[in-house]
């Protein structure tokens, strides 16, 4: 089994549920993927380290740091960054908060970022492709550049071209039809 199969297989058996859901986007879903479950996994955060490290040097994107809205890209910059770390190429990782923190220097950015650093965005699992566009604006607005976004999984529902529409490029690791592939059943989501 390559990494890539037993992270799929992880994602399956940790962070894919079925049923009646309300996505933060509004829409309804006959499934929910809670990725954090697999992300902040001992097992899948070291995959998603390594895959995702592969997928952002393959794209030629080469940014000073990688993060976004806390707390679903936290673990995956984590990841990423500690794994940059190992191949001697390190690229360091920020969060984003949902809104400015209302003490100490008030900041919606913490960790490694700072104006002028060109970012890779990251994102659990795109949806809308709403959290990944506040966390881009929210770089931006701070003086950084966006060459892309990453995401985990990409429910492909128009969150990408959403994204893609606001002029950003997006690399996922995963598509949801490749995540219920096995599970015999489409996704529905509206």
């Amino acid at each position: 089994m390559t990494h890539r199969e037993r992270l799929l297989e992880l994602i399956r058996e940790r962070s894919l549920e079925t049923g009646d859901f309300v996505l933060a986007s509004g829409q309804r879903s006959n499934y929910y993927v809670d990725c954090r479950r697999t992300t902040m996994f001992a097992e899948g955060q070291a995959l998603i380290g390594q895959l995702g490290w592969e997928l952002l040097k393959a794209s030629g994107l080469d940014p000073d740091s990688v993060g976004g809205l806390t707390m679903g890209a936290d673990p995956v910059a984590y990841a990423l960054a500690y794994t940059s770390w190992l191949t001697g190429e390190p690229v360091n990782a920020f969060s984003v908060r949902k809104g400015v923190k209302e003490h100490g220097k008030q900041q919606r950015i913490e960790g490694c970022f700072e104006p002028g650093h060109r970012v890779v965005v990251i994102e659990d699992v795109i949806t809308s492709g709403g959290s990944a566009l506040d966390a881009c604006s929210a770089v931006e607005g701070e003086g950084g550049e966006v060459l892309g976004v990453l995401a985990v999984l990409d429910r492909e529902v128009g969150g990408r071209a959403s994204i893609e529409d606001n002029g950003y490029r997006v690399l996922s690791l995963f598509r949801v039809s490749e995540l219920l592939s096995v599970q015999g059943s489409r996704p529905t989501t509206g």
